[in-house]
């Protein structure tokens, strides 16, 4: 899997990715900090808006920014966005009241959901090969399960020799590694088949998107890791502190367990995909997460909580299963897109995912509170469940096949008809389909 960075252009883009997700781990730690400071017992409302503000944005801004930038230099644009967030993160310090808080994460959180999109979209174009995408979509998991875990250790190694407001120095050291890192690479450009007006930039991605049948499953998906994955990161601390009166260190043991579940998944990812369709690994994947979630939740709520270990051996469980569904995400968007169309298609991604996460998370806080931890397990791993149902219908077994289709609004003289013949008054060839200006809606017979 390491093979790949010496690739290297991919390898310096994956130490751009690392550095700033370390960046954005201290961050959340730094970011908790200050609200405290500022608004004492009222610093979990705080966060919680903060984190409701970069969900929006998030889903608001991410397909808006990369219709703006489509035409720019992608280089130019993820440098653009580091620089935004480094200047961003210089500023945290001074804040003095919540709602410069509130400011300052907006302006952070659209220039990450423009950097994001455009970013993975480059990452096709530099590693063409499907088997070598697939090692960097399971190195980029990794690093992010990671981040999880050295994040936590790295800001505590800092506390102990600068004050809370120290640590947005180092998120914005991070932002600005990952600016020299981008800076010292010259990315692939696609090829522009058509110019595009403002309009069809904006929706396009998430026309192709909703259009293409593997993508429909994916968000429906996305839902199963979001209503599993809110359980775990909104309610572990419940878990830990509350259910099992832990300490602080207790709480990162269950995330660490969540995160090497996760970890071992991503690792056996790529020849696992050597093996079997993405379709079957996902389906699978989403059906453990869900299956687990509510048979746990069943359990506890019928006989009580588990000992310490089963719980941490059940959010191992959930971190991998979980993985097993985003890792391979990225290569139904490579696979569903021509390039120029991808950060458009990334960015749908990017914002439908993260609306399944802006329902999940309030959703499991609430729910905890009102009927407690289990049986909000039994209510999210219901909704999971019925997501991955959902996938399956419409997600075609065989949709990444060449299918048998005809064209009858296409000139005889058209490049896309090279190879077609002539049946009943229609052309009529047989290739894998992708949306696109030749092919608006999805083939459903030959």
């Amino acid at each position: 899997m390491l093979q790949i960075l010496t690739n290297r252009i991919y390898g310096r883009l994956f130490a751009a990715q690392v550095v700033a997700i370390l960046g954005t781990g201290l961050l959340t730690i730094a970011l908790g900090l200050t609200a405290y400071d500022l608004a004492g017992e009222r610093a979990g409302q705080v966060l919680g808006l903060a984190l409701t503000i970069k969900m929006l944005a998030y889903v608001g801004l991410s397909p808006l920014a990369t219709a703006l930038v489509a035409r720019l230099d992608r280089r130019r644009v993820l440098i653009a966005a580091d620089l935004i967030r480094a200047a961003a993160a210089l500023c945290l310090p001074f804040i003095g009241a919540v709602w410069q808080i509130y400011a300052l994460i907006f302006v952070l959180q659209a220039a990450s959901a423009t950097f994001t999109p455009t970013f993975q979209a480059v990452i096709p174009d530099v590693l063409p090969d499907e088997g070598e995408y697939t090692r960097a979509l399971s190195l980029s998991r990794l690093a992010y399960d990671l981040e999880n875990l050295v994040s936590p250790v790295l800001a505590g190694l800092l506390l102990n020799l600068v004050a809370p407001s120290g640590l947005f120095a180092g998120t914005c050291i991070g932002f600005l590694l990952s600016t020299a890192l981008v800076l010292s690479v010259r990315l692939p450009q696609p090829e522009i088949r058509a110019e595009r007006p403002f309009s069809e930039r904006l929706i396009g991605g998430s026309r192709i998107y909703l259009a293409t049948p593997r993508l429909r499953g994916l968000l429906a998906l996305n839902l199963t890791v979001s209503a599993v994955g809110a359980v775990v990161i909104v309610l572990s601390v419940v878990v830990a502190r509350s259910i099992y009166d832990g300490s602080d260190p207790d709480l990162a043991v269950i995330l660490g367990a969540y995160g090497a579940g996760s970890m071992i998944v991503a690792l056996a990812l790529p020849r696992l995909l050597d093996q079997l369709r993405d379709r079957v690994v996902m389906l699978a994947s989403g059906a453990v997460a869900a299956a687990t979630m509510l048979l746990a939740g069943t359990g506890i709520v019928l006989t009580g909580w588990p000992s310490w270990g089963v719980v941490l051996v059940l959010w191992a469980l959930l971190g991998a299963a979980i993985a097993g569904v985003m890792t391979p995400s990225g290569r139904l968007l490579r696979r569903s897109a021509h390039s120029e169309d991808r950060p458009a298609v990334f960015a749908a991604q990017f914002a439908l995912s993260h609306a399944c996460w802006l329902l999940s998370y309030p959703m499991a806080g609430y729910l905890g509170s009102a009927i407690g931890v289990g049986s909000t397990m039994v209510v999210m791993g219901l909704l999971g469940g019925a997501a991955v149902i959902l996938a399956r219908a419409v997600w075609p077994r065989h949709s990444a096949q060449e299918l048998e289709h005809s064209h009858s609004d296409l000139p005889a003289e058209h490049p896309h008809l090279q190879n077609a013949e002539r049946r009943g008054g229609v052309w009529v060839h047989r290739h894998a389909v992708v949306i696109d200006d030749e092919h608006r809606v999805w083939p459903t017979s030959g």
